[in-house]
């Protein structure tokens, strides 16, 4: 059954909690959704939620469900979401005691209203979108695109171009950009050993490299190299701002030190190339890396057992990593693979080694880049997949898309959300796993999108060169559309 924005009110905003707090015939997993955008649909069921670690589940309901005054269940009926009206008499009588609401609850009320609403145009540019990211605290908004162009708008000034930034030396395409945590400096990588920063606070809108602006080159090759040549695909910046983390096409992840102005740590990672990289949490010393030799790898800088062998491996996907997002805690993170999935990982589950075949043989050849995944793999799954959950229903081809965990402050992150090839953004929830929203606009795939750390609000970008952003059903305002006759569609259940 498929809603739009028109026909729900704030009090019907429920129907995406977890199966764990709704009657299992409200939003039935089972059914066949047509018109979503993916053959493939979403295969949950409640044997689903047997096989989902119950920590994972616990501490999401912690920390995204109301508190159990609120919440009491009626006799004889099944325990549905509590309504905002409910939540704020709550309030008022001071049902928790505390007179005031907890994070959860805030949490609580605020997941219930899913960026579904729009699109509004905030930017169109002739060239493909490759990279959009809010900034830590949702001030800025940084997006890059294949034309040279990275442009950081300023959310807090209605979306003003803040700072438009002509790349240099681009090969091929800008593949990633981060932002510093004081948001004083940002970098930017292409197919290129040279990863380039620039001031991003600056008083100058325009900053053509070396023209008005210096965009120094921080190179992280080295003499061992032999002239070989191998580019960037990810690149962050560490908490404290001090270092840079990089994965790289010769098979490496690297370590810059910012201050020393040298490369402090490289070790060839994996046997493909490495597509992604990150820090899983805070202190800076565990980085997640996931490679098209299908692994995900965890490396721990404080116990180095021997040159280029990691803390632990983690083996689920039958195809290449695209992306990956840790959940901040140092346990929990997922990963993006071409072969059509999102997976779950407890870095606590991972094995010291990959099996001597990881691989699993196929009967088929296949390239992403300009095929479909075949039929006959859809249901194939990995022998020893140490993946705590699986999500499906999207589409991983043509480019690494991206996926993420919802923001913790707004949604306790209960969601998790891709981009597609099929032009579309998912939405799913974390411990069912069912489609929640599926948002349409595009006409390209959409590579890379971003949920605001504190509002209900996402921007999803495209190879079409379009930048759109969504927001909760409730305002007024009618949507400023693209010029291009394009259907926009999207579903909610």
């Amino acid at each position: 059954m498929f809603f739009g924005p028109s026909e729900i009110d704030a009090d019907e905003m429920g129907y995406a909690m977890s199966r764990l707090e709704i009657e299992s015939d409200f939003c039935d997993a089972g059914k066949d959704f047509s018109g979503v955008g993916s053959s493939s649909g979403s295969h949950r069921s409640s044997e689903h939620l047997a096989d989902l670690d119950h920590e994972i589940s616990q501490v999401t309901k912690l920390r995204s469900s109301p508190h159990q005054r609120f919440s009491r269940e009626v006799p004889g009926r099944h325990q549905l979401p509590v309504s905002t009206v409910k939540m704020l008499a709550g309030r008022e009588s001071n049902f928790s005691g505390r007179g005031r609401f907890s994070a959860a609850d805030c949490c609580h009320m605020l997941s219930r209203y899913l960026p579904v609403k729009g699109p509004w145009l905030v930017d169109q540019m002739k060239s493909r979108a490759y990279v959009s990211q809010f900034s830590t605290d949702g001030s800025l908004f940084i997006a890059g695109f294949q034309g040279s162009h990275i442009r950081i708008y300023n959310v807090e000034k209605g979306w003003k171009v803040q700072k438009d930034i002509l790349a240099k030396s681009l090969r091929w395409t800008v593949t990633d950009t981060s932002l510093s945590p004081d948001q004083r400096n940002l970098v930017y990588a292409s197919m290129s050993p040279i990863v380039h920063i620039v001031g991003a606070g600056s008083g100058k809108t325009e900053s053509h490299a070396n023209v008005t602006e210096i965009h120094d080159g921080l190179d992280f090759s080295s003499d061992e190299d032999g002239g070989y040549s191998f580019g960037i695909f990810s690149v962050k910046f560490s908490t404290d701002g001090r270092e840079l983390v990089a994965g790289s096409s010769d098979d490496s992840i690297y370590v810059y030190d910012l201050e020393a102005n040298r490369v402090s740590l490289r070790t060839v990672a994996h046997t493909s190339d490495v597509n992604t990289v990150c820090f899983a949490d805070e202190s800076g010393n565990l980085i997640l890396s996931g490679s098209d030799d299908n692994l995900c790898k965890v490396w721990d800088r404080r116990c180095f057992i021997g040159r280029d062998k990691p803390a632990g491996v983690l083996v689920g996907h039958l195809e290449g990593v695209t992306f990956i997002d840790s959940r901040g805690d140092g346990r929990y993170f997922i990963s993006n693979g071409k072969d059509q999935t999102i997976k779950l990982w407890d870095i606590r589950k991972m094995s010291s080694s990959a099996p001597a075949r990881h691989e699993v043989l196929r009967n088929y050849e296949w390239d992403y880049r300009w095929m479909d995944y075949p039929t006959e793999a859809r249901d194939l799954k990995h022998p020893s997949d140490q993946s705590v959950s699986t999500y499906k229903g999207h589409s991983v081809l043509r480019t690494l898309i991206r996926c993420y965990f919802s923001p913790a402050h707004s949604t306790g992150q209960k969601y998790i959300y891709t981009g597609s090839n099929d032009s579309s953004v998912y939405i799913y929830d974390l411990v069912s796993g069912d489609k929640v929203a599926v948002l349409k606009h595009h006409s390209s795939p959409v590579r890379d999108c971003n949920w605001h750390p504190h509002y209900p609000t996402l921007i999803s970008s495209s190879w079409d060169g379009d930048l759109v952003k969504w927001e909760f059903p409730g305002s007024g305002e009618a949507p400023i559309m693209s010029k291009k006759r394009v259907r926009r569609r999207h579903f909610y259940y």
